[in-house]
């Protein structure tokens, strides 16, 4: 159809001619309302922006000759901070002569690795940045494979009912 007759037909229909593909030959045109194709993809992007979820990197900051009560308050808010799924760098800041008992700031953050080694894994060991010494722990299983694993266990409970119930029939 010739451009001419497409665009009285949209101002007879009172609707916008929209070119809906322009790398096609001929170029592809539709008759619509373009502020309500305009909402419609602005609310698919926003749904589709609503799925996702981006990973966040938190940061915990230690010193190498931190007390053992600071250091258990610490490891309590990265359990936190993984139990939602975020990714947590661990860093411990030398001040002065400090920076030459490197070994203390990496035994702080093994103690921590230790503490939630079943909540972790390891993404990047432990690295010298300038005056701090740092490493990034991740999540160990997404979220989705924490309630596949935790579903077995309700039925192993489920199971112990029964049990439980065939015994007091058999009782009875």
């Amino acid at each position: 159809m010739d451009l001419a007759r497409a665009l009285q037909l949209a101002r007879d229909a009172d609707v916008d001619l929209v070119e809906v593909a322009s790398n096609s030959d001929p170029p592809v045109c539709r008759l619509l309302d373009y502020g309500k194709l305009l909402y419609l993809t602005s609310k698919k992007e926003r749904e589709s922006k609503k799925g996702q979820r981006s990973t966040e990197q938190k940061e915990v900051r230690f010193r190498p000759n931190i007390g053992s009560h600071d250091l258990d308050a610490k490891t309590r808010k990265i359990r936190e901070f993984i139990g939602d799924g975020s990714k947590v760098k661990l860093t411990v800041r030398f001040r002065g002569r400090e920076a030459a008992h490197q070994q203390l700031g990496l035994s702080v953050l093994k103690r921590v690795a230790d503490e939630l080694k079943d909540l972790v894994r390891l993404e990047r060991p432990p690295t010298m940045e300038g005056r701090a010494l740092s490493m990034v722990l991740i999540p160990a299983l997404p979220k989705t494979e924490k309630v596949a694993e935790a579903a077995p266990e309700d039925s192993k409970e489920g199971n112990k009912q029964d049990q439980v119930e065939e015994l007091a029939d058999a009782k009875t």
